[in-house]
């Protein structure tokens, strides 16, 4: 089995982690570094630097169709499959039909639901109670090529967006393995989407970050949740900005932003329909600290009000 893996980000990292111990890649293929902070240092993909960790080399690429070494190589000697996971890139000819079974993704959803950027996030945002990941054939349109395999699983109420990435990058790799090599015994064949069902996973916004004590409370945990793997969600205390990493939906009542009580001294704190419980607290400019520390800082009383 001849295989090439491309993708850049930290989904596709952990997915070439997982699948370089049952395929060995003949390529891996991945952007460019970017630049970043104030002195713009240049920093290598996410799957640049778990391939090193791994002790393999990666080939790096700007625009995929101008890469003529690439497109030599793929029009010339193309491999059986190439999985194109996370990359960032859209795939065109004569990548996605020059080998043998097509360019593979690992999705982290149940295909049609939350095609796009932010599957995890959109899933966990939206309250859902399942997910899983699929493998499939890419096309033009975006994730909307016929499936392989797929994996559901039921999200835990507690999941943060971390977590489910790393239990779903461990369960697509799992099936990813497994589809292509149902493909070369022929016990396994494409299934065509129906994309009446499809759903769309557009990336979270700034603005999407903000909780307030007067939404509802799953509401506000899920948000928590889905932001925990990029800049977390946040509440504005007394005009600073508090940012919230973990929480813990609670059935009880009170005012919006009510402190009702402390369980292990983490504050309880009332929102519409019930309260959460606020576990990981960062107060503006500070670490991240357990609730419990935040509401000693703080002072805070049962019978207060956060506004």
């Amino acid at each position: 089995m001849r295989a090439w893996f491309i993708g850049s980000g930290a989904f596709a990292a952990a997915c070439l982690a997982h699948m370089s111990k049952r395929l060995a890649f003949e390529k891996i293929i991945t952007g460019h570094p970017t630049r970043s902070g104030r002195g713009l240092k240049e920093c290598a993909s996410c799957v640049e630097e778990a391939a090193g960790e791994l002790g393999l080399s990666v080939e790096r690429t700007g625009p995929l169709d101008r890469n003529e070494k690439l497109l030599e190589a793929v029009s010339s000697a193309p491999p059986d499959v190439i999985f194109v996971v996370d990359f960032g890139q859209l795939v065109k000819e004569p990548f996605l039909n020059a080998p043998r079974y097509g360019c593979l993704n690992v999705h982290p959803s149940l295909l049609p639901r939350w095609r796009g950027a932010a599957p995890i996030q959109r899933a966990l945002l939206n309250g859902d109670a399942v997910t899983g990941a699929t493998v499939f054939r890419l096309v033009k349109e975006l994730d909307a090529g016929p499936i392989l395999t797929r994996v559901e699983l039921s999200i835990p109420l507690a999941a943060t967006s971390v977590e489910l990435f790393d239990i779903l990058a461990l369960a697509g790799s799992q099936i990813a393995i497994a589809g292509i090599e149902s493909l070369i015994d022929g016990s396994y064949q494409f299934l065509d989407q129906n994309s009446e069902f499809a759903t769309y996973a557009a990336k979270l916004t700034k603005e999407e970050a903000r909780v307030s004590w007067s939404q509802n409370y799953l509401f506000f945990h899920n948000t928590v949740r889905a932001f925990a793997s990029s800049t977390g969600a946040f509440a504005v205390v007394l005009g600073k900005r508090v940012k919230l990493w973990r929480t813990v939906p609670v059935d009880a009542e009170g005012a919006p932003g009510e402190v009702l009580y402390f369980l292990d001294g983490d504050p309880v704190v009332a929102c519409a329909g019930g309260a959460v419980r606020l576990e990981v607290v960062q107060s503006e400019g500070k670490r991240k600290i357990s609730g419990a520390d935040w509401a000693c800082g703080g002072r805070l009383k049962m019978g207060g009000v956060l506004t």
